[in-house]
């Protein structure tokens, strides 16, 4: 489950960074830095900090895989100790 608080911090962060960033790179282009540019420049880094968090930071695409592999690992565990217990016998 998401941390709700860690959510918004490293979101918060994201968009700071982000926006930081943006401006730098069109300061460094053309120079110009205005009231109307840093909300373009919010508008634009708002829905990649979203992106960053809720996908790229939360995804897990190989978290359930492991635990399938390990189930499988302690079922054939289980598996083989109770055939050597029946050769035993």
């Amino acid at each position: 489950m998401i941390n709700r608080g860690r959510l918004i911090e490293f979101f918060i962060i994201g968009v700071i960074a982000g926006v930081t960033e943006d401006l730098i790179a069109v300061y460094a282009t053309t120079g110009q830095f205005s009231l109307k540019i840093l909300w373009i420049v919010i508008l634009v880094a708002l829905p990649f900090a979203i992106i960053s968090e809720l996908i790229v930071d939360h995804y897990k695409p190989f978290h359930k895989k492991k635990e399938l592999i390990h189930e499988h690992k302690r079922i054939m565990a289980r598996k083989e100790a109770a055939e050597l217990l029946e050769d035993e016998e």
